[in-house]
């Protein structure tokens, strides 16, 4: 009997080993060590970067490239963008979001570089936020599209009411911050929430502030009018992040007293900005930078769903906008922008023209940062164990030429086969 059941474990054991080996050998069948060569972001110099399972594995500088074809193509961490309000005909606050619409909107942003994105929800009501949360709570786990999402933003609804300083958000659904109503939206979202934007200066803002830091939730001073005071204050209670600095601004400003100058002077808060070369004069640019520097600055595009549709005038989630031929979006009851229809490769080339930063620091501001800041650690840089995020592309005059797109090892983009 004692050796019939040690020769049946021994069976046992014999098929498991065997079949974990089958399993081992299947999954390095189906991810295959693959390799990608061209110049490294970081300096411009040969190298190649292998990968396995979804990982990068090895960074190898190489002496020289021999495929004449790679000598003009970079190779970079995929872009993060923590600010997409829709696109290519798809918007993330519009009535009628389907899993479908985001998937198609991923693929497109894949065409543009982008690996990661937080998909944005601005001010709306109660049952717009809590539906279209609901809808986008399901494409985080997506089989395909799942690694780009990593969570949501929320602009507003939280926001200054005020003309210019509300930008194209309606006024309809602005209101105080409310807890139980954000709980229950970030329910809707799974919990998913990565980031709140709004008005310090509104009545609850610093209890919200600090429900949302002893949560985890990143938040961002945006679409206001504050003191100097206050947004010292909403820093002290944890805010960390002005959106799209410069924007959801009014036009008409003290020179002193304005919520620019308390946002640029604290070290504590970085800032997105768009440099989409609308949204900010070049000088504005070269200012922010200097302020904040390369490790505090994020690019982001506030992209809407006009991005990739022809010139002309559009109404939707209840306004009226003008797309521009340049590529600008009006909104013209206000006189002020309504979001971007430039992806953030644009703001990519477009900084290093507006500053004479480097390569390495624009894809930095535009996947580094955003990454840290998250707390995505797996992503927005080039290292064995990361996830293998990459694209591949060439620069002219400027401008991002996305020639491969990447994600987790997988070939989601490549111009050659579009």
């Amino acid at each position: 009997m004692r050796r019939t059941t040690k020769k049946s474990c021994e069976t046992i054991i014999a098929l498991v080993v065997s079949f974990v080996f089958l399993c081992n050998l299947l999954s390095s069948e189906d991810n295959p060590v693959e390799k990608v060569e061209g110049l490294f972001y970081l300096d411009g110099t040969p190298v190649t970067i292998e990968m396995a399972r979804g990982k990068i594995t090895r960074v190898t500088r190489t002496a020289s490239l021999d495929d004449p074809s790679l000598l003009n193509l970079y190779i970079a961490p995929g872009l993060i963008d923590n600010q997409v309000n829709g696109y290519a005909s798809v918007g993330f606050s519009s009535p009628g979001l389907t899993v479908e619409g985001v998937r198609a909107a991923t693929h497109a942003l894949w065409k543009a570089g982008v690996t990661t994105y937080l998909p944005t929800v601005i001010t709306s009501s109660r049952e717009r936020l809590l539906e279209n949360f609901a809808v986008l709570s399901y494409t985080t786990d997506d089989e395909e599209i799942g690694l780009s999402i990593p969570g949501f933003h929320l602009e507003g609804p939280y926001i200054s009411p005020d003309d210019g300083f509300r930008g194209a958000h309606s006024k309809l659904w602005v209101r105080p911050p409310d807890w139980q109503e954000f709980a229950e939206i970030n329910k809707a979202a799974q919990n998913k929430i990565l980031q709140v934007t709004l008005a310090p200066e509104v009545e609850g803002a610093m209890d919200f502030i600090r429900n949302c830091v002893r949560q985890g939730i990143i938040v961002g001073l945006g679409h206001h009018n504050a003191s100097a005071e206050i947004v010292k204050q909403a820093i002290n209670e944890g805010a960390s992040i002005s959106t799209h600095l410069g924007n959801g601004c009014a036009n008409m400003i003290h020179r002193h007293d304005n919520p620019l100058w308390p946002q640029l002077a604290d070290d504590r808060l970085m800032a997105s900005i768009i440099v989409d070369g609308f949204h900010l004069r070049p000088e504005e640019v070269q200012v922010f930078y200097k302020a904040k520097g390369p490790e505090r600055t994020i690019l982001t595009s506030d992209v809407t769903k006009l991005a990739g549709m022809p010139p002309g005038e559009y109404t939707y989630d209840e306004r009226t906008v003008v797309l521009t031929p340049e590529g600008m979006i009006k909104y013209p009851s206000q006189n002020v922008l309504a979001g971007a229809a430039s992806p953030i490769s644009i703001g990519v080339g477009n900084i290093m023209l507006f500053t004479n930063c480097s390569l390495a620091d624009a894809i930095n501001m535009a996947s580094r940062n955003s990454a840290r800041l998250y707390g995505l650690r797996d992503r927005g840089e080039i290292k064995p164990g990361k996830r293998a995020d990459l694209i591949l592309f060439s620069i002219h005059q400027g401008k991002l030429s996305i020639k491969k797109t990447i994600l987790a090892g997988k070939v989601v983009y490549s111009a050659e086969k579009n």
